[in-house]
């Protein structure tokens, strides 16, 4: 069902980009970079977070990680990751295919300033094993994201 969600949300939103469905996983960054041959920070990991009583999407760069003083100086607390039954039930998306495409309900994404390092991000899309190609900046401007320097 997540997996079908993405597709019809590129469909939908973005028909010139194909949801790539591998034979390998893709739902850690290592195999993700190993699977679509791009470096570790070109992948897109995305992060359901909660912050006080907001919850919503970080995409950062694979290679980065979220740095709290950083966060809390965005977001004016500290990050709570959210398990991953509530990720599913938020998102829609298992732990390992989570992305800011398709989602169950609607949350807000931003996106790291990590990621304008790469021309082409690759992002989950829905299952640990499907991916997308994307250039970042079009990512954002699709998932409507905030850019942000919390990494």
């Amino acid at each position: 069902m997540s997996l079908d969600s993405v597709r019809a949300w590129f469909a939908q939103n973005a028909p010139d980009i194909e949801v790539l469905v591998t034979a390998t996983s893709s739902a850690t960054v290592s195999d993700a970079a190993s699977t679509h041959n791009v470096v570790p920070g070109q992948i897109a990991k995305t992060i359901c977070v909660r912050a006080a009583e907001r919850v919503f999407l970080v995409v950062t760069s694979g290679a980065s990680r979220l740095d709290n003083k950083k966060f809390k100086n965005v977001f004016g607390v500290r990050p709570r990751m959210l398990g991953a039954e509530e990720v599913l039930e938020l998102t829609g998306h298992p732990v390992g295919g989570v992305c800011p495409f398709g989602l169950a309900s609607p949350l807000p994404v931003y996106c790291d300033v990590s990621l304008k390092a790469f021309d082409i991000v690759v992002p989950a899309a829905g299952a640990g094993n499907a991916a997308v190609k994307i250039p970042a900046a079009r990512m954002a401007e699709l998932t409507k994201a905030e850019w942000v320097d919390v990494c």
